[in-house]
């Protein structure tokens, strides 16, 4: 197969262009191939089938396109809807109406809701909206105290009670200097939770820090080295770590006029959604990102095995950090000229809630 210049646009001439997106336009309205007396008749210009065909001809030795199995017509392949998606895609704005039921549906239920109650409505949205299948992959937070406490399992140990100021708790088991009192374990307690409240783990592990030389003044020493080991503990990487997914419309991806090997690897998609692995490196992805981001097919490994397509974005925290990304999987018949600003525009609202929540 001939290797496709980077600026294929410059080797293709305005019918073959024309052509090319005429094959595009039918796959993603009927997920067919089409043969070239059907494009004859979808031109404005008068072509025959006989040149059509050697045009497809020409769009099959560059790459962008191919016959399926043994249907005489030809359908885009991965490289050219990733040519179509980058040269030639041309994407509208959302309507004021699309617009509005975007903002209600996740702004409605901000007020006094969990910001995963909110993300999840938004992935129902996203499903809804592109009869896909809708996913936010939220980052773990680094979650705001309200209280940290240290309850004794025996001599030697003891439980570190972390508790967030959205209900999260997270326990840490920590050592204990020998021959700690009860009083001295309420006192670290007291002590820890008085520098941790309203901060971030960083803060607070940062707040102590600058407290060192105070603290020897205020606790005695078996008090300080039970405060010591609190500050090890929040030090220490959560537990529940890995980021939070969020996926509705998981029926939409599945046909049942599917083959059995298709329905298989939708199927694995989930679960290595669920599994979470490659999540962190999406998240980073996003991080870089500018914007949108499409994956076709095998172009992300997370969803290689589906033969999926997928468009992301990512949201941001008050402080313009990137704590997430949200989007649609479905198939590469994907109407990405539709779907590419709604995705655009949910995160953006997103973004917004999530600074005023802050």
């Amino acid at each position: 197969m001939t290797r496709l210049p980077e600026d294929f646009l410059a080797v293709l001439n305005s019918r073959s262009q024309e052509i090319f997106r005429k094959i595009v336009d039918r796959y993603i309205e009927t997920g067919m191939p089409v043969g070239s007396r059907d494009v004859s008749r979808m031109l404005e210009m008068e072509l025959s089938p006989a040149s059509v065909r050697n045009v497809m001809a020409d769009l099959e030795d560059l790459g962008l396109i191919a016959a399926p199995h043994t249907s005489a017509g030809r359908a885009p392949t991965q490289q050219g809807l990733r040519f179509f998606v980058d040269a030639m895609l041309e994407v509208g704005a959302l309507d004021e109406r699309e617009r509005e039921q975007i903002a209600r549906h996740i702004e409605g239920q901000a007020g006094q809701r969990q910001v995963e109650d909110v993300l999840t409505e938004a992935s129902q949205l996203l499903s809804g909206l592109s009869q896909g299948a809708g996913v936010v992959i939220a980052a773990k937070s680094d979650m705001v105290l309200k209280h940290i406490e240290f309850v004794r399992l025996d001599t030697d140990r003891a439980m570190g009670i972390l508790v967030s100021q959205d209900g999260q708790v997270e326990n840490r088991i920590v050592s204990l200097p020998p021959g700690l009192t009860a009083s001295a374990l309420t006192q670290a307690s007291n002590y820890l939770s008085h520098y941790v409240v309203g901060r971030t783990i960083a803060e607070a592990r940062k707040a102590l820090a600058e407290r060192r030389a105070e603290q020897r003044a205020e606790l005695d020493e078996l008090t300080q080295k039970l405060v010591d080991a609190g500050v090890a503990t929040l030090a220490q990487p959560s537990p529940a770590g890995h980021p939070t997914v969020i996926v509705r419309g998981r029926a939409n991806l599945i046909n049942e006029a599917m083959a059995s090997e298709d329905l298989i690897r939708v199927r694995q998609l989930f679960d290595e959604l669920e599994s979470k692995d490659g999540l962190l490196e999406l998240l980073g992805d996003a991080e870089k990102a500018q914007g949108v981001r499409i994956f076709i097919g095998s172009e992300n490994k997370l969803f290689s095995l589906s033969g999926s397509s997928v468009i992301l974005s990512p949201y941001k925290d008050a402080n313009d950090k990137v704590v997430g990304v949200l989007g649609v999987i479905g198939p590469t018949r994907l109407n990405y000229a539709r779907i590419v600003p709604v995705v655009n525009y949910t995160a953006n609202v997103i973004s917004a809630m999530m600074a005023r929540k802050a």
